[in-house]
This record gives structure tokens, sequence and C-alpha cells, in this order.
């Protein structure tokens, strides 16, 4: 059985100010939207996620997502959005999807996982939460009481069986929230303890509420260095940081011998105290000759999200007299944002030589160094 998140990003969000659409305005260290991306990309029981963005502005949201995101155009509607991103699933396994709202980013795993647990005996869920204050009624005339027993506040994510949903949003109605479609068909709607956490972005004010409510008070960011060394050895190119440059020689390893990635997958678990790249990669393990390192530097964000840090900058050195690396920079700080999740603006690549002494100045290979840091993740219950 196939589980399905689709995270609606298409609105413009004008009212949080700031002239950021609200799903991309900072929330510590992210984008409000990369909140749940992340959360819904690291979940067990989630094997598609899919965001839904403005058309036209895909790029803006690809480099800073996890590997394996699909990125949609939206519609006119929100519930254009939502018909787009559930024809970006996968029609013929897919049983379960998640629809959630990129402006909520206080998603935990134990909702995601809550909410799936939900559709074992309903048509669809979503979190909701009790009404506490009183409600009043102003007219003209006077103000009146409104009786609160019963009332809710309905959140999102909502959960669907995939068929429900698709053939609920077939008729072109117009519904306060996906919810509603299925109610409309005579769907099991089931209610599930709400979080105050998946307070919804609208104003302002929002984005400093969720501050207070979301990050942490007492962890601060983490800094790791990482240091690799390749020989050259006879050949006719070098990777670095996933890029073919060609040269007279290549760089000697049980794997590919990407030294500037190898350094920055050490650095990463280095900050989050997980080891280093010997201890998850052996180099006396046979499947990993010749593996491109791009397995390994998703390992290492991977497992560093799963200890509860996310890493949010980088900056890498190469040392060498050769090949010359500043032509290739910006290739491979691409290659690099597309691999780790990073914006652009967040990765550095730098070269220098050592003035022809050493190793490296006598071109007999390459060494690299990097530094990583890694900033907490909010707790996921």
């Amino acid at each position: 059985m196939s589980i399905a998140a689709i995270i609606v990003a298409a609105g413009r969000g004008e009212r949080a100010g700031n002239g950021l659409p609200k799903q991309q305005r900072r929330l510590g260290n992210r984008a409000v939207f990369q909140w749940s991306v992340d959360t819904f990309s690291a979940h067990h029981e989630i094997d598609q996620c899919i965001l839904v963005v403005p058309a036209g502005h895909e790029a803006d949201y690809a480099n800073r997502c996890p590997p394996g995101t699909r990125i949609v155009a939206g519609g006119d509607s929100r519930t254009a959005s939502v018909q787009a991103g559930l024809a970006a699933c996968t029609p013929d396994t897919t049983k379960l999807v998640l629809i959630h709202d990129a402006a909520r980013p206080g998603l935990s795993a134990k909702m995601i996982s809550e909410l799936i647990a939900a559709l074992a005996t309903s048509d669809a869920a979503a979190p909701a939460l009790k009404l506490v204050d009183a409600l009043k009624r102003q007219t003209e005339d006077a103000v009146t009481d409104v009786d609160r027993t019963a009332l809710y506040r309905v959140q999102t994510p909502q959960a669907f069986r995939f068929a429900n949903i698709q053939a609920a949003l077939s008729d072109d109605g117009i519904y306060v929230d996906d919810l509603a479609a299925v109610e409309a068909q005579g769907g099991r709607v089931s209610l599930i303890a709400g979080d105050e956490r998946l307070a919804k972005i609208t104003y302002p004010d929002d984005i400093a509420r969720l501050e207070r409510l979301l990050l942490p008070m007492n962890a601060s960011p983490r800094l790791g260095t990482g240091f690799d060394v390749h020989a050259f050895e006879p050949g006719d190119q070098v990777t670095l940081c996933g890029v073919a440059i060609p040269h007279s020689q290549k760089l000697a390893g049980h794997s590919d011998a990407d030294v500037a990635w190898h350094a920055l997958t050490d650095a990463i678990l280095g900050a989050a105290a997980l080891g280093d790249i010997g201890d998850h990669f052996p180099p006396s393990d046979p499947q990993w000759k010749g593996a491109a390192s791009d397995l390994f530097l998703t390992h290492a964000v991977k497992i560093a999200r799963k200890a509860g840090w996310q890493l949010t900058s980088c900056d890498l050195t190469v040392i060498c007299e050769a090949p010359k690396v500043k032509p290739h920079r910006e290739a491979m700080r691409q290659r690099t944002a597309e691999v780790t999740g990073l914006p652009l603006d967040a990765i550095s690549v730098k070269a220098t030589t050592t003035e022809g002494l050493g190793f490296t100045g006598r071109s007999e290979g390459i060494a690299a160094q990097a530094s990583a840091v890694l900033s907490p993740l909010p707790a996921a219950d």
C-alpha cells in the first residue's frame, strides 16, 4: 500500500506581509513550507511526497526539498491545486493520501501516524481542536451568545482514502475544505485530537507566535568539520562535488573518490556526533567499490535529520594545484544543493593551492576540507 502526502503551497499568502508568500517566509532555520516537507519526507509510512507550488515557480522550491520530493504546478484555486497534487500520485498503488497546508509548519510525525491509523475505520480524518473561548455573534442591534458545544477548529493534514477524495473533488464543487467534499458524498469522517502547533500562518504576528511554539529555546546550532585526501592515479578525469572534471589523472579510492563530498559527509556526521564516513561505509566492504559519493552525502543528511538535526549551511575548500576548480565551482554548488536540499546561497565552494608545498603542491593528489552547520529540528513528539 502506497501512502502519499500532498503539501499545498500554491497560494499567494500576501496577508502575512514581508512581500513574500507566507509559505516562503523564514521560520527559524527554514522556509515555512520546508517544515512540512521535511517531516513528511522523514516519516517511515510516507512513500510519496508532493509539493504543489505556484505555476512557473517550481525552481524556487526544488532546491530546498529533500531528494525524492515531486514538485508540481498548482491551479487558480485551492481545489485545483489539490487536484494537481492528486494527479501526481502513483494512480495504481496509492491507497491513502494526506493533504496539508504548507502554511501550517508545526506538523509532527506523531500526528501523521495517528491520521493514518484513523483511516482504518473511516473514509477521512482530520485533527481538530475544541473551542474553549466564549462565542458571540454581533449584529447591528445586539450581541448574542453562540453555543460552542460540539464546535471544533479543524486543521490539516486531512487524511483520505485516495479513491474517495479523487471522486469527491471531481464534481467541481466549492467546499470550505477537502473534508467537506467527502462529507457531501456521505463518507464517514473522524476527528482526532489537534495540536496548537498546527496553527495556520495568515497574518504577520502568526510567525512570531509559531516561533515561540516550535523553536527550542535551549538548543544551539552545531558546527562539524571534515577533511579528506585522495592520491592521483592514471585516468582522465576527477570527480569533485559530483561534477566530472577533465584532467590528466584521476583520484584513487574505493568509491568514486569524490574528496570534497567525503569531507562534507564527515563534517555533517561530526556535527551530529554520528561517527565518520568509515563507520557507515567501510572501505573494506565490496558493495561500496566505485559507489557514487552522493549516496554517502544523502545518508549523512538523512540520519542527521533522524537524530533531530537539519543541515543549514556548508563551506568546502578544495586544495590542489590542478585541475582548476573555479570554472566548475557553480556546477559543484548546484549538485551539492540538489543532493543536500540546501538553497544555493547556503553552499560555499572554494579552491586554493599550497604554493607548491607538500603532496598537493607536488601534484600527487587532492585534499579537501569542509564545515557544516546543523540546526535543531523541533521535537517530533
